[in-house]
Parts: C-alpha cells; structure tokens; sequence
C-alpha cells in the first residue's frame, strides 16, 4: 500500500485528506503542525508528499528544492498544492505536479494512481 505523507497547514484539510487516503487504500501519514517536512520525509520515506506551499515552519517551494537536492530522494512523488496559481513555480522547483485549491478529490486521486503508475522502477 503506497504511503503518502500530508503536509497541509489547515486542521480540517488535514483530517480529510487523511480520511480519503485512508478510503482509497493508501496508508496516510499527516505531518504534525509544526513538524519539519524533511526530517518527517526522511524518517517516514513516503512514495508521495502532497505539500502545501504555505505551511507554518516554512515554504514548501523551499522544502521541495531541499527534497529534489537529496539524491535519497528522487524517487518521492511531490505533488504541490496551494490556492494561489504557483503552477510554473512549483513544476520549475522539481514538484511533479501541482493543484490549485480548492480541488475536488477525485482529481487528487488521479493524480495520485497517475503518477504512481508511471513512476519507473
């Protein structure tokens, strides 16, 4: 079962992210509020990092370019999300894909198989 890790800065985002992980099969793991990403990223070695690119302990862009620096981690599947249009700044800093909230499930969950399928190895 993939794990995907959940960087969101809103309480209740997080509680149904978790949930439709959860009912869509894949283990879900939500960052604590003020947890750093990468010692979570590297202490629960997710196959996907849904980040936010507003969190509370700092800018997602900048947690993805430390994550994309890790060769340790080139193969986790960062999906980046946010209520501003960040599209082209998040494909430019490594994210592989990006969603503009607010978004319906389904839509996060095919992105999720999606990338998932077609991930090498």
């Amino acid at each position: 079962m993939p794990k995907i890790m959940l960087a969101e800065d809103d309480p209740t985002m997080l509680r149904l992210l978790k949930t439709l992980m959860e009912l869509e099969g894949f283990d879900a793991v939500p960052l604590a509020m003020n947890e750093n990403v990468l010692d979570a990223v590297h202490r629960e070695s997710p196959d996907v990092l849904l980040l936010d690119v507003h969190l509370p302990q700092g800018n997602g862009l900048d947690f993805l370019r430390q994550i994309r620096a890790d060769a340790r981690f080139e193969r986790l599947i960062v999906l980046m999300a946010s209520g501003m249009s960040l599209k082209d700044e998040c494909l430019a800093a490594g994210a592989n894909a990006f969603l503009l909230k607010p978004f319906m499930p389904d839509m996060l969950i095919d992105s999720i198989r999606s990338m998932l399928a077609s991930r090498p190895g």
